[in-house]
């Protein structure tokens, strides 16, 4: 089961100093995909590849993300990310796993309603980065 949410090793890895999305600094994240089998929430971890998304234009780990630069509203620190792509892609997915890359640790877990099919690009969209609607907020 896929559990939409903060992972709390992130938060404690934020306390930690361990997490940053300033342009510049040594982390990478990406973003994984997975399907209905997968059980992701806000215990999970690490990155894994345990039911991970498996098929055409897919490679496990996922895609690189683009941070938007961090900011801040009132008391509501956010962040989101660029758009992310799968091209010429064929696979079924139910939900991901945003991760950092250098650490791998878990940061987020997406769960997408339902399974969602990719024939030829597949595209995550992100919110935008915005006190209210950023995929990752802190208030």
């Amino acid at each position: 089961m896929i559990v939409q949410g903060q992972n709390t090793i992130f938060k404690q890895n934020l306390l930690s100093g361990l997490e940053n999305f300033a342009v510049g600094t040594p982390y990478v994240y990406k973003i994984a995909l997975y399907t209905a089998n997968a059980d992701l929430n806000a215990a999970t971890l690490v990155y894994t590849t345990l039911d991970e998304v498996v098929g055409t234009g897919y490679v496990a780990g996922g895609e690189i993300l683009t941070p938007i630069v961090p900011a801040s509203s009132g008391s509501t620190a956010y962040v989101s990310f660029n758009n992310v792509s799968w091209i010429a892609s064929s696979f079924l997915c139910r939900g991901a796993l945003i991760y950092n890359d250098t650490t791998n640790a878990a940061v987020a877990v997406l769960d997408f309603g339902s399974d969602k099919t990719a024939s030829g690009t597949f595209t995550v969209t992100f919110p935008p980065s915005t006190a209210t609607t950023a995929v990752i907020r802190i208030s």
